[in-house]
């Protein structure tokens, strides 16, 4: 065996713990760059905007903010693809009239925006963003709604442990258990292939056969014979 094989062998057992605890909480999550997203396609009957953020705070995670072109068009086309997403999503935003602006109810900053159309004058009271999915523009309306077709949600990574199921902390326990002991048995196993493969060949170079004739023996054929010792 080479010896660069086996500690290459060893090298993605060593990235293991890493991915185990910087995944998204399950499949049915989504991760994009630094965030997980899931879209809860349960219809329900909301009495507030606060009802709906509840339904992603009980999952670990705010409502949806988005911060660049990029996220948003994510967002977008993983909602026609694979989320079934409605006609128009409830962002994670309101306005505030204190500051006169809108504002993301998970405290991030409003680094980006994407309003279909900006009207002068209009009366913001009350007022949340909309992702229009059959443009991937934002529409303002009114954040007393009585139901959603579903809720957009979005965590950063990684999880809070608090909000992981136990499920998950204890295959991600297991996993890293699992490659500290690999990583400890083949450090032990390189050791002794090392030893081993040093031992042999001191053996086979510092053991040389001795001859049974002098030094000063010469074979010649036909002549006199050698005098060997006892």
């Amino acid at each position: 065996m080479p010896r660069a094989a086996l500690p290459a062998l060893l090298l993605p057992l060593l990235g293991l713990s890493t991915a185990a605890l910087a995944d998204c909480p399950s499949s049915t999550w989504i991760q994009f760059q630094n965030n997980c997203y899931i879209f809860l396609e349960e219809a329900i009957k909301v009495e507030s905007i606060e009802d709906v953020r509840n339904q992603c705070t009980g999952h670990g995670a705010d409502m949806i903010s988005i911060h660049t072109e990029e996220e948003n068009a994510f967002i977008l086309n993983t909602l026609k693809q694979q989320w079934n997403g409605p006609e128009d999503v409830l962002l994670g935003m309101f306005y505030d009239t204190d500051d006169a602006s809108f504002k993301w109810f998970d405290n991030s900053n409003m680094t980006f925006d994407k309003w279909a159309e900006e009207e002068d004058g209009e009366d913001l009271v009350d007022t949340c963003g909309f992702l229009y999915t059959k443009t991937g523009e934002w529409k303002k309306g009114n954040c007393e709604i009585s139901s959603v077709e579903g809720t957009l949600c979005k965590a950063a990574i990684p999880f809070d442990k608090k909000y992981l199921s136990d499920n998950h902390i204890l295959i991600s326990t297991l996993v890293i258990a699992s490659t500290v002991t690999l990583t400890v048995l083949g450090a032990i196993i390189w050791f002794f292939y090392k030893r081993n493969s040093g031992s042999g060949f001191t053996t086979v170079f510092s053991t040389a056969p001795q001859s049974p004739y002098n030094d000063d023996c010469v074979l010649v054929v036909a002549e006199e014979n050698c005098v060997q010792f006892d």
